[in-house]
């Protein structure tokens, strides 16, 4: 898969079919931050994940898959997909 392709995958798949399926990424992400939040607070940390910080971590999470399987084309889209979320949420756009 070239970097076009990847690009295009990644922005077919976030603004398309999984918008579709999950409904808008920013809502998604701010259900997210508050379920994690709420469940490490309950342990007695004392955070507030944000919405960026979902797209981060959930970026980390696909990194971390490919870290065991490089080839695997849908982390490589998935995390791409999860930095353009947290890349429209910071610059409103």
């Amino acid at each position: 898969m070239t970097r076009e392709e990847l690009l295009k995958k990644a922005a077919e798949t976030v603004c398309g079919s999984r918008e579709q399926a999950h409904g808008n990424p920013a809502n998604t992400f701010k259900r997210i931050a508050r379920l994690w939040t709420t469940y490490l607070q309950n342990d007695g940390i004392d955070v507030r994940i944000t919405e960026t910080d979902v797209a981060v971590m959930m970026t980390l999470f696909k990194i971390a898959r490919l870290q065991g399987n490089p080839k695997h084309e849908d982390s490589w889209v998935d995390a791409v997909g999860y930095l353009a979320c947290g890349c429209e949420r910071e610059t409103g756009k």
